[in-house]
């Protein structure tokens, strides 16, 4: 709550940096997704470099591990995975023991071909961030940090405040109680903001 508190609380000019913070994060955000989904190296994606990397490091990953660890859905971690096995770059493997935990596996041909573009990793971080300063490298990293914690709960949260929304039983006076403390004023449905939010 005291997230939607302090919200409540801002004036207009900070409501309006708020927005446009939220607006440029957004931005942001489907700006990398849209560049770095255009990029391919001998017929892999950047995700898909990354699970090279992993194996490369770690050893034989197992696939629900991967899509744990690196955030993507399982299915996109499935289609990584064929890729690069028609690409010959990597190979699943199933346990004897197992059958259902299925492990995936750099080829030598993946470790040649990320031997030859071992330098795209290190240029990906220097075009967004190597002449950025020290002070403005630790309150990117501050800043991170934060805005991840907030997202643990994100949907969470935006979940249960819409079906609180929705519920049609609730006494006038819960709902009014509700409406003060998470809902907008009538003076905020109101307003405009300068950007466009949800």
């Amino acid at each position: 709550m005291q997230g939607v508190e302090a919200v409540i609380s801002r004036s207009e000019s900070e409501w309006e940096l708020i927005e446009e913070a939220d607006w440029l994060f957004r931005k942001m955000v489907r700006r990398f997704v849209k560049e770095r989904d255009k990029v391919e190296v001998e017929g892999v994606s950047l995700p898909g470099l990354l699970v090279l990397q992993k194996m490369l490091r770690e050893g034989p990953q197992r696939l629900g591990d991967l899509a744990e660890e690196l955030d993507f859905t399982s299915g996109a971690v499935t289609g990584l995975c064929d890729k690069l096995e028609q690409k010959g770059f990597a190979r699943r493997i199933r346990q004897d023991g197992d059958r259902r935990t299925v492990w995936l596996d750099i080829t030598e041909q993946g470790r040649e071909m990320m031997g030859r573009n071992r330098n795209i990793g290190r240029r990906c971080i220097s075009i967004l961030f190597a002449d950025l300063s020290e002070e403005e490298l630790t309150s990117i990293h501050y800043l991170f940090k934060v805005l991840i914690g907030r997202l643990d709960h994100f949907s969470e949260t935006l979940n249960d405040l819409a079906m609180r929304n929705s519920e049609g039983t609730r006494r006038a006076s819960q709902r009014e109680q509700q409406i003060k403390t998470d809902g907008p004023t009538a003076e905020e449905m109101n307003r405009q903001g300068k950007y466009l939010s949800y």
